[in-house]
């Protein structure tokens, strides 16, 4: 599903709900669901106009909710299949992969490297702890997974980010990015994280 598919999906899935979300509407769905209906036959029912009857018919014909058949004078509605034996989870949830290959990346993140990094360098070390994470995170990918580091090839690589490497040091152990035991730093592999 490419991302013009897939936002007519998503905007097909809220015009249901949008469909759904008038009382006189679901009273038309509940009256379908016994037996075919025709307009007029609804405008009786519901005491409303003709006219009022058409808008909120046609609202539900486009959501896919009912299909018209015309018989002779009449326009007659019914219920389309198991629109209503789908579950909530059903209608609203799109399958991951699909979601997440069309799912732009991480508009919080873009913005917090964009304001702490500029041109590759640090402006400042992040205070809050999710920004520094976020910032971490991209630090600790210039560091090859369980290849050991002595303290001064981190520094070294550290230095291109901000002078102050000891702070990162420490925020890269502190959120369990990189270990260190007796001078030698790692990041752990996805292994070592289990």
């Amino acid at each position: 599903m490419n991302k013009t598919e897939l936002q007519a999906n998503l905007e097909a899935r809220a015009q249901l709900f949008k469909a759904l979300g008038h009382p006189v509407r679901l009273l038309i769905v509940n009256l379908a669901h016994i037996k075919p209906r025709h307009g007029e036959e609804l405008a009786t029912i519901l005491n409303l106009n003709p006219a009022t009857i058409s808008h909120h018919l046609s609202l539900l014909t486009d959501a896919g909710l009912l299909s018209l058949k015309k018989d002779q004078y009449y326009h007659t509605y019914s219920l389309i299949g198991d629109v209503l034996n789908k579950t909530l989870d059903e209608i609203i949830r799109l399958p991951q992969a699909e979601l997440m290959a069309n799912v732009e990346e991480d508009a919080y993140r873009n913005k917090v490297l964009k304001s702490f990094l500029k041109r590759g360098r640090l402006v400042q070390i992040p205070r809050q702890f999710k920004k520094e994470q976020i910032v971490l995170e991209k630090i600790v990918e210039e560091f090859e997974p369980g290849r050991e580091y002595l303290e001064r090839e981190v520094n070294r690589i550290l230095l291109e980010f901000h002078e102050d490497v000891a702070a990162l040091r420490r925020g890269l152990i502190e959120h369990h990015l990189m270990k260190r035991d007796k001078g030698i730093y790692w990041r752990p592999t996805e292994a070592q994280d289990h």
